[in-house]
């Protein structure tokens, strides 16, 4: 059976965006793979290094989401980033295999930092060696679990790119050691936002949570934005270009059909098509928010699913490391 290694960061709930673009993914995956599911505090930390309750309280929530979402315990390992060391120490060596320079033309790392100018300064100078070396980090994660399969979005190509280089490299020194990973995209497209954004994102506050409330839901799909041009209740307008059609169609609801016939002839109003699409989501989410509660109401089992799956991971990776170290002639005492 094949590995996956797959995970995210924890700085926030997860939304509609994370499902569709990952998650139900997952869910159908990890039935034929060996599945590895990172919950990468350490990650977490390049970028908030200075505010680590917010990263420790994020932990639990995001594996809730994961447990909500469908993510079986009984078939994937969910586990906690900074509690194998073996990565911390795979990632040490796989720095020396590759140049600063090279770290600096990642895209998705310039983006990032472009990103992030309140952090790193305008010109970029208070860049920390974590945050450049994100991707090493990366390349040790999978690696330590010696990963065929890593899904991703689009965005996380130069990483998975940059991690393969990096393998083959340390293949290439020390004799055949690690799979050369490949990235799989989801079949589903980015995720917009509420706000018609080509991104749903937490910074953009344009997403529709998980673990929203009815109440919240319904605050959020009454401020999306609908074609402009539908000035009045009984004008025509174009499905397309409206947010409150797209998620109909996200989440596949079954008057789609007719939500796209009334709104195209002038005999649905933006008021109405919001509230049908806020009882659509809420029957939508029914499901995910239900089996959060159980878990949420059982954290001891929550618990025992991350030492569990960490427990398993770390079991992985120290195999994994005896042949690292032993080609690296680093097993001194063996």
């Amino acid at each position: 059976m094949k590995t996956i290694l797959t995970g995210d960061r924890p700085t926030g709930r997860l939304h509609l965006g994370h499902y569709f673009g990952s998650l139900e993914n997952r869910v159908k995956m990890q039935y034929d793979y060996d599945t590895y599911i990172l919950i990468a505090d350490v990650q977490a930390l390049t970028d908030n290094f200075n505010n680590p309750s917010k990263v420790r309280e994020n932990v639990k929530e995001l594996a809730l989401d994961y447990l909500a979402a469908g993510i079986d315990p009984k078939q994937s390992h969910i586990y906690i980033q900074s509690l194998i060391p073996e990565a911390t120490e795979l990632t040490v060596y796989f720095s020396n295999l590759v140049s600063v320079p090279r770290l600096y033309r990642n895209p998705t790392t310039k983006y990032e930092v472009a990103q992030k100018k309140e952090l790193f300064g305008d010109s970029g100078e208070g860049i920390t060696y974590g945050f450049l070396g994100y991707p090493v980090s990366q390349a040790a994660d999978i690696a330590c679990v010696n990963g065929n399969i890593v899904p991703v979005g689009d965005d996380q190509l130069p990483h998975i790119e940059q991690t393969r280089e990096i393998l083959r490299k340390f293949n290439n020194i020390y004799g055949e050691t690690f799979n050369i990973p490949e990235a799989v995209l989801s079949s589903t497209p980015r995720i917009k936002g509420l706000d018609g954004n080509e991104k749903m994102s937490k910074s953009l506050n344009n997403c529709i949570y998980l673990s929203d409330t009815e109440e919240e839901i319904n605050k959020k799909v009454m401020s999306a934005v609908t074609d402009p041009s539908k000035i009045r209740k009984d004008d025509p307008a174009n499905p397309e270009v409206c947010m409150v059609y797209y998620y109909h169609k996200l989440i596949k609801n079954p008057n789609l059909p007719k939500v796209c016939s009334e709104c195209k002839n002038g005999e649905r109003g933006c008021v109405y098509c919001k509230k049908e699409l806020v009882r659509a989501l809420v029957e939508f989410l029914e499901p995910i928010q239900k089996r959060r509660k159980y878990y949420e109401e059982r954290p001891e089992e929550v618990e025992r699913i991350l030492k569990e799956g960490t427990y398993a991971t770390k079991k992985k990776a120290e195999e994994v490391m005896r042949r690292v170290k032993e080609n690296m002639k680093l097993n001194y005492f063996e």
